[in-house]
């Protein structure tokens, strides 16, 4: 199937592990084009060295903190360098640990600042490049903790929720554009940092980390399992492409049913 993305340019951010990478390599295979960003500069320049090496594509990495209006400015400065941002996906972010009574301004105000602010200025910044080539697509990595918390991470569902309705928001303003704003909401995802907070919480008792994830799905999800980060990519960059032409303002959950509202 032909998804239309060959010769398009995808802004990805968070884009040097996990998730993030699983998207950009999902669309260096269709063709597209690829601006990683991560704060990390010895593995993004590795990773879109890589991935242009092995998809033939162009692609390069941004060291960037996209929570900084610099990081920001940097990041849309190398897109247009490219000729112009296509795809938009903010998928930077990272899980908290904390309760409201004792988390102080400052870390409220570091999550809002890299779950929304950054896709706020991103838009802004990237939106007119998008103009400019005839329309484009924006898509935000929130979670399902946007709509169902888990209790320790009361700042992380608080900014996934904002960046979910901002989603819908930016949706309205720039359809007109021909630009399509959409939200994706995943739940249990095998990245790094699951891996990582799993080894941690196990070093004392044994170090079966992986029982330790395998008793988390089976709480939480009926499917009994995590996802890998390629399969949640793969429906990212459905969304990208020509095939979901009529998917606006919209937030899907990818969860393997663990949603158990309607």
């Amino acid at each position: 199937m032909d998804l239309g993305l060959r010769g398009k340019c995808a802004v990805i951010t968070g884009g040097s592990v996990g998730i993030g990478l699983a998207i950009a390599e999902g669309l260096a295979k269709e063709g597209a084009d690829v601006v990683l960003a991560a704060r990390g500069a010895e593995r993004v320049h590795a990773e879109a060295a890589r991935i242009a090496d092995e998809f033939k594509v162009r692609a390069t990495g941004v060291a960037c903190d996209v929570a900084t209006p610099a990081g920001v400015a940097d990041l849309i400065g190398e897109a247009e360098r490219m000729g112009g941002a296509d795809i938009l996906v903010n998928n930077a972010g990272t899980g908290s640990n904390e309760t409201i009574m004792e988390a102080p301004d400052e870390k409220w105000q570091q999550y809002w600042d890299l779950h929304v602010m950054a896709a706020v200025r991103l838009a802004r910044g990237l939106v007119p490049q998008m103009r400019q080539r005839g329309g484009g697509v924006i898509l935000h990595n929130a979670s399902i903790c946007a709509a169902q918390p888990l209790w320790y991470e009361p700042i992380y569902n608080v900014t996934k929720s904002a960046l979910m309705m901002f989603s819908k928001t930016l949706s309205t303003e720039v359809v007109g554009d021909n630009i399509r704003v959409n939200c994706v909401n995943p739940g249990l995802v095998l990245t790094p940092d699951w891996i990582k907070t799993a080894k941690q919480l196990t070093s004392e008792t044994g170090g079966d980390w992986q029982g330790y994830l395998d008793s988390v799905a089976r709480e939480h999800a009926p499917i009994k399992r995590f996802a890998s980060p390629e399969e949640l990519a793969n429906f990212f960059v459905f969304l990208c492409s020509e095939k979901a032409s009529y998917s606006v303002g919209s937030t899907y959950f990818v969860d393997g049913g663990m949603m158990k509202a309607l």
